[in-house]
């Protein structure tokens, strides 16, 4: 497909991707395999053009360059929404405060959805180079990914309305740049937080008879948990339950008044985590009872809405996995391992049809190696090509070929 030689090469693979009008009837029959590759090669080909690889490289660098906490994405939101003024593009805003939503096509069902999250982590980049950070196609600019659960507040807001299926990617540095991975059905767990304050009274540590210990009944309450996954859960089905942190007294001489104390708990399914929201309360009020003190459980859901399982639908991962081993051959399309991290754009699985990818960005000559959330992690861009064709082969071939079923 040519371009007017005076559109800025930002436009391109837009334009190749989303003018339905013209791909969709051109390629009329896409589960034929031969024009299902000729296509997803087209897009790998505009993807990787001199011109809009140099613009998503830009793009990419001036958000690293004025990163963002959660619903505080105001630069990245302005940025964003100028790019898509700049390609007459048309959206709506604001979603969850500073989400943005792009529409492309022709207004008709069926839609389909792309999302990206937009919000950074409260963490010093520790990486010298030269952008180190400074301080019916729905696409979905989501703020909020980071543990605040911004796709719920977008779908509580109607940012995807009439949306039939969503399409999701996250760079992973385990796996190599160019190859990419998911699985069937649950990959990444429910989640939720929780805080407990155990209530004793204090005293001299040499006088412990006359005090209320709350050191010891947070120990013992804290050694029961353990057992709601090892004798509790079915040993097929993952669940965690981590303390992360406890704070006592500062004395050595000393009883404290109380123990505050909190971790995380997960489950593959939703309804273990429902299981285990029930069970920790109970575990840490018997346990301050049985020590003669008192134990309050707060689960911070006004604060950390609780994330359900990301659960893939078969078909759409089915339909993204052929679309991906077309794009990069079926060596390079893995099969992911359920994971216990959980993952926001579960919300947008419990409401449409979704699949949820990895791309890989481990490259040792780029220095992309670091772990997700170092201070020290490094992108390779040279998987941005890839993942901008992916995005845009699932969301066309997907509108086409209508794969996933209601």
């Amino acid at each position: 497909m040519e371009f007017p030689p005076l559109l800025p090469p930002t436009t391109r693979l837009l334009l190749f991707s989303f003018m339905s009008s013209t791909l969709l009837l051109s390629w009329a029959s896409l589960n034929s395999s031969p024009q299902m590759e000729i296509l997803v090669g087209k897009l790998l080909e505009s993807a990787r053009d001199p011109h809009f690889f140099e613009w998503m490289k830009s793009v990419r660098r001036r958000i690293h360059e004025h990163p963002e906490l959660s619903f505080e994405e105001h630069k990245t939101s302005e940025l964003i929404r100028s790019e898509l003024d700049s390609i007459g593009i048309e959206y709506s805003w604001p979603f969850a405060k500073t989400g943005v939503v792009a529409s492309v096509g022709s207004g008709g069902p069926p839609w389909f959805s792309l999302r990206a999250d937009m919000d950074a982590l409260p963490l010093q980049e520790r990486v010298e180079w030269e952008h180190k950070s400074k301080h019916n196609v729905k696409i979905v600019f989501q703020p909020a990914e980071e543990g605040q659960a911004g796709a719920y507040h977008m779908l509580q807001e109607g940012a995807l309305e009439k949306v039939d299926a969503i399409f999701g990617l996250h760079v992973d540095p385990s796996l190599q740049s160019g190859s990419i991975a998911s699985r069937p059905g649950p990959i990444m767990a429910a989640s939720a937080p929780f805080v407990a304050t155990i209530q004793g009274r204090g005293g001299h540590a040499g006088k412990p008879h006359k005090s209320r210990d709350p050191v010891l009944a947070a120990s013992f309450a804290i050694l029961a948990l353990q057992q709601l996954v090892s004798r509790e859960s079915d040993p097929l089905e993952g669940r965690v339950v981590s303390v992360g942190f406890i704070y006592g007294g500062e004395a050595h001489n000393v009883i404290p008044d109380s123990v505050k104390f909190g971790g995380t708990f997960r489950s593959m399914t939703t309804e273990g985590l429902d299981y285990l929201f029930k069970r920790i309360r109970e575990v840490i009020e018997s346990q301050a009872v049985v020590h003669c003190c008192t134990a309050t459980v707060d689960f911070m859901e006004n604060k950390r809405i609780p994330y359900p399982a990301t659960v893939n639908n078969k078909a759409m991962y089915e339909h993204a996995k052929r679309v991906g081993e077309i794009l990069l051959g079926k060596g390079n399309v893995r099969l992911s391992p359920m994971i216990m991290t959980a993952e926001d754009f579960s919300f947008y699985t419990q409401k449409m049809q979704g699949a949820f990818f990895s791309i890989g960005i481990k490259n040792e000559s780029a220095g992309s190696t670091q772990p997700l959330h170092s201070p020290y992690f490094f992108l390779d861009e040279g998987i941005l090509p890839i993942g901008a064709a992916l995005h845009a082969a699932v969301a066309i071939t997907y509108l086409d070929s209508h794969v996933v079923e209601s």
